[in-house]
């Protein structure tokens, strides 16, 4: 009985993660690699934990505190974890323990020295590495010293930081055990850190090696800077070497020391070139044996590397999946619809089904496969002029992997064109007419959805929604609604371009587009508007509405005084734009129908921000300006040499504008209509399985995709780990950052402004609505929570029409996603907000309260002292 205490590393495998924890998983795997060198050594298994633990009755009850504690209560977690590794390490170890880890040690030699590494169940996982969250002790010799420190690594399972770790993940303190490895020690020359990944870009060819002289300990603590190398195919593309002034060496006597390294050593690289390519090449053997990137911890000794430690390289954002080995260049879909959150397997599906080019996964995004289109010269420069449209930065990221040498093909101009870059609307006349036919249509088109799917249940559903998909795709690709928008985007880019070069003057579009009539996004803030005036006169719903948590709100509120008004106010809302939601792509996310309280905080701000009739005055307001615009201009351009033709060119564009340009955001508006309709009834259906106990509950649809659920329809059954593992992935992609433009080799291209004409230490981005304002930054990411002053400036990733009530709150807006024609940057025009989009990391780099000016006409904000 007593050796299920003990297993040699060669007895474990990546499997027994239960039994040796993650980093006594790993290191038995390694040691089974051929030509992969591993310290000798064993593990004390999790069962000796678990007896430990049992040990200790008072343990448990610390354990209930200990789960109860907010994960923000430092100081509360700082002591509770203390006594609880206090208690651990005073527990003595019982005699048929000490005995096997004995007789392990007089094995392998009982008085050489050992590294006493500690091995949690909840470590080096796919998508949690939990790196540097428990202890390691060098150079530790003698069989009671040895104990000692086994006993430090069962109690390193509280440390504050892993504690702190396992409560912000949502791991629960008792599923997660500590194992101990172990090994002899090795004496190194040099040791470091292979990726075999580069850690920073992403790119799976390209391996990095970090190496300094001595233990590892003084690169990971940060004690030195290490020599760095790049390597790819083979080769080392370069390097740099650091001066290596320190280094941590092991004493005789146990314990490890810092000692300061000859000065005629300090610039010489801790490894030659060939001892580089040499390593490198026996990371990619444990990387092909792992099956994904790792971060592996070497030791050079007398020549020879031997391998310490090897964990999955968590942060690497996830390739799309090809089948074959050709280069690919991917652009990301969230970022040009303004969502860059993942998505569940349903969303990414759904929206697969319904979008109009083939889209890929990877990481809960959502990509397109450019290549084809980036290969033939043609197609290349319409790509590039759209997408520098739509967000510069990826027009810069799609240049930079063009100007490396022949990673994509060069392909004659036969190839599928890129998409349209115009010349199609010049067919279309500037006639409000079309938009109202255009808004007819697709309202008849939905009517007939609403009308149809009301029969179809089970099998039939999913072939009729497959039917749905079909027409949601001719609605999206109407020529003449493909014709309308181009119509109002090309006038708009016109008046830029024209105007400036007439008039010296910048983004003059952005104000005569100012309430733009049938724009259904901007409506819809100001209809919010309307809804507070409704409420502001009744006392008593204004105090119930702010402590307002459950859904069913609505119906409490006809009991108060006003209540029914404001009920029938905020339903008659609800019933125009209850299909809306932060994220409103992925049709799993709940919709203001299904989720009213997220728009209560919005509700109030306005209520105590606005006075009666404001929406009206706002529209007309925009309406004013946008008119006195236009009379400025046209008279400032009869004014020149061949005043009237350029005034009448003007004119015919701006008229042309202020026809088309508020439709922009009607098609959206028609697809997450139809998106609500599929939604209720797949819901529907996934009430009938929990009924049928094939589910335990609805939302779990959400992390099958359209066919696997179509499946479970059929069958009535569900695979419930498949279930389980989607939906730790999903929470494991929420950490990741997408790229804009991603490649095969896993590269993430980030793209630059490439600007001088900028302040120092301003922060860079897309100049979208034009003016400068200054005001308090609002750092918000999540609508719900809104709580906006007048004069507020909102800060946020990514706005999708959902913001849109948000915006008559603010006065300027700054995002860290977008493009001239995306919809915060539509909507911010028609307000007259001024606006900066695509701004890299605004919400960490700017504070929420700290004071900020917005240019919205030259595209920076500046941090206020």
């Amino acid at each position: 009985m007593t050796e299920r205490y003990v297993l040699d590393l060669q007895e474990v495998d990546e499997t027994q993660v239960a039994v040796v924890g993650g980093k006594g998983a790993h290191l038995g795997g390694l040691s089974r690699i051929e030509g992969i060198r591993v310290p000798a050594g064993f593990c004390v298994t999790t069962d000796a934990f678990r007896r430990i633990m049992a040990e200790a009755p008072s343990l448990d009850d610390r354990l209930d505190q200990l789960s109860r504690l907010n994960p923000d209560d430092r100081e509360a977690i700082r002591t509770l974890s203390a006594q609880i590794r206090r208690t651990i390490e005073g527990i003595a170890v019982p005699d048929d323990l000490t005995a096997a880890i004995t007789r392990a040690l007089a094995r392998l030699g009982e008085q050489a020295a050992y590294a006493v590494r500690s091995s949690a169940t909840a470590e080096d996982l796919p998508t949690a590495s939990f790196a540097g969250q428990q202890d390691t002790y060098l150079n530790v010799v003698g069989p009671t010293a040895i104990l000692q420190h086994v006993s430090r690594c069962w109690a390193s399972l509280f440390t504050e930081r892993a504690v702190t770790y396992r409560q912000r993940n949502g791991i629960d303190h008792r599923t997660v055990h500590m194992a101990v490895v172990v090994q002899r020690m090795v004496f190194p020359h040099a040791s470091g850190i292979l990726f075999t990944a580069d850690p920073v870009t992403g790119n799976r060819k390209v391996a990095t090696v970090d190496a300094g002289f001595g233990l590892g300990e003084a690169l990971v603590s940060g004690l030195v800077n290490p020599d760095v190398f790049k390597v790819r195919h083979g080769e080392v593309v370069a390097k740099a070497i650091a001066a290596k002034q320190r280094a941590v060496h092991a004493l005789p006597t146990g314990g490890t020391q810092e000692v300061a390294i000859d000065s005629r050593r300090q610039e010489q690289p801790a490894l030659t070139d060939a001892q580089v390519v040499r390593l490198v090449q026996l990371g990619r053997r444990i990387e092909a044996h792992f099956g994904r990137p790792q971060d592996i911890e070497w030791c050079l000794v007398d020549d020879g590397f031997q391998i310490v430690q090897s964990r999955p390289i968590t942060t690497l954002f996830p390739i799309p999946e090809t089948g074959d080995q050709e280069n690919h260049v991917y652009v990301s879909v969230g970022h040009q619809q303004m969502m860059t959150d993942p998505m569940k397997p349903l969303g990414l599906s759904m929206w697969q089904l319904t979008a109009m080019v083939p889209m890929h996964t990877a990481g809960g995004r959502l990509f397109v496969d450019v290549t084809r289109r980036l290969a033939a010269p043609a197609s290349r420069a319409g790509l590039l002029d759209v997408m520098g449209r739509g967000d510069p930065l990826v027009r810069d990221a799609l240049e930079t992997v063009l100007d490396r040498d022949d990673f994509v093909p060069s392909l004659p101009d036969a190839g599928p064109g890129g998409p349209p870059t115009g010349g199609t609307s010049a067919t279309i006349e500037t006639d409000p007419a079309i938009v109202t036919e255009l808004i007819e249509r697709s309202q008849v088109s939905l009517a007939a959805l609403e009308r149809d799917i009301r029969t179809k249940t089970g099998p039939a559903l999913f072939e009729f929604l497959l039917e749905a998909f079909a027409e949601h795709k001719r609605v999206l690709s109407d020529p003449l609604s493909m014709q309308a928008i181009m119509a109002g985007m090309e006038a708009t880019w016109w008046l830029n371009d024209t105007l400036q070069e007439w008039l010296g003057e910048k983004n003059a579009a952005d104000t005569l587009t100012l309430s733009a009539p049938d724009n259904v996004t901007s409506e819809m803030g100001l209809a919010l508007l309307d809804v507070a005036d409704v409420i502001r006169p009744h006392s008593e719903v204004v105090a119930f509405l702010q402590g307002v948590e459950d859904e069913g709100f609505l119906d409490e509120l006809a009991k108060l005084a006003g209540g029914t008004e404001a009920r029938d106010a905020i339903e008659a809302y609800l019933d125009r734009y209850g299909m809306r939601c932060v994220g409103e792509i992925d049709i799993t996310r709940p919709r203001w129908r299904e989720r009213p309280t997220t728009l209560v905080p919005v509700l109030l701000d306005n209520v105590r921000n606005f006075e009666p009739g404001a929406a009206e005055r706002r529209f007309e307001q925009g309406r004013r300006k946008a008119q006195q615009k236009e009379q400025d201009v046209l008279s400032r351009l009869r004014a020149l040499p061949d005043g009237d033709r350029k005034a009448g060119e003007a004119k015919r564009m701006i008229d042309r504008v202020r026809t088309f340009i508020g439709y922009r955001e009607y098609p959206k508006y028609a697809i997450v209509s139809r998106y609500f309709v599929y939604k209720q009834a797949l819901l529907e259906e996934a009430e009938r399985l929990v009924q049928a106990g094939v589910l335990p509950q609805k939302e779990d649809i959400f992390y099958l995709t359209f066919q696997e659920l179509h499946d479970v329809v059929r069958s009535n059954q569900v695979d419930d780990r498949l279930i389980q593992q989607r939906k730790d992935a999903f929470r494991s992609y929420h950490a990741l950052t997408p790229p804009r433009v991603l490649t095969s080799d896993g590269e993430a291209v980030t793209g630059a402004y490439r600007r001088e004409d900028v302040p120092a230490g301003a922060l860079i981005g897309l100049p979208v609505s034009a003016g400068t304002i200054e005001g308090r930054a609002r750092v918000i990411l999540d609508i719900a929570e809104a709580d906006l002053e007048a004069g507020d400036i909102l800060v946020t990733t990514f706005t999708d029409p959902s913001w849109s009530p948000l915006f008559v709150a603010v006065a300027g807006l700054v995002t860290e996603v977008g493009g001239l024609m995306t919809h915060g940057a539509v909507i911010a025009r028609e307000y007259g907000l001024p606006a900066v989009v695509g701004v890299e990391r605004a919400t960490r780099l700017i504070r929420d309260g700290q004071r900020i000016r917005v240019h919205g006409t030259d595209g920076y904000v500046e941090i206020l002292p």
